[in-house]
C-alpha cells in the first residue's frame, strides 16, 4: 500500500539484545526517545511509565501524531516496541521507519519480528 493513501504507518517490533542493562534502564530509554523525537520534530504530549520489581519497564509516549510504546523482558533479553504516526498534516512514513531503526540501534538489537501496518 502506498504511504500517501495511508492514514499512517504503525511498526511493531519484537527485539532481542545482549545488553540486559539497557532493558533495565527506563530513564535512559526515555532520554534517548526524547532526543530522537526532538530531532525529528515529533511533539510529545505525555509520557507514562512503570518499573517492575525486576527493573524491567513499560512506557507509553503519547505523541501529537499518535504514540510509541515499549515493554522489556530482561529475563528473555527481549523487548517489544511499537510506533505509530498518522499522516494528518504530512506523510510521516519515513519518520516512523527512522524512529524504529534508531530504537533497534539504541538497544543493539536483533529483530525477531517486524510488522508494518499501513492504517
Amino acid at each position: 500500500m502506498e504511504s500517501i493513501t495511508s492514514k499512517g504507518l504503525h511498526i511493531l517490533l519484537t527485539l532481542e539484545t545482549e545488553s540486559e542493562a539497557l532493558l533495565l534502564d527506563s530513564e535512559g530509554f526515555l532520554e534517548c526517545t526524547r532526543n530522537i523525537l526532538s530531532i525529528k520534530n515529533v511533539e510529545i504530549v505525555g509520557v507514562t511509565s512503570h518499573v517492575f520489581e525486576n527493573n524491567s519497564f513499560t512506557a507509553a509516549v503519547c505523541l501529537k501524531e499518535s504514540h510509541l510504546c515499549i515493554h522489556t523482558w530482561p529475563e528473555f533479553r527481549q523487548l517489544t516496541f511499537d510506533v505509530f504516526l498518522c499522516n494528518y498534516l504530512q506523510d510521516n512514513t519515513a519518520k516512523v521507519e527512522k524512529i524504529a531503526d534508531e530504537i533497534i540501534g539504541y538497544f543493539k538489537a536483533k529483530t525477531i519480528q517486524k510488522h508494518k501496518i499501513y492504517r
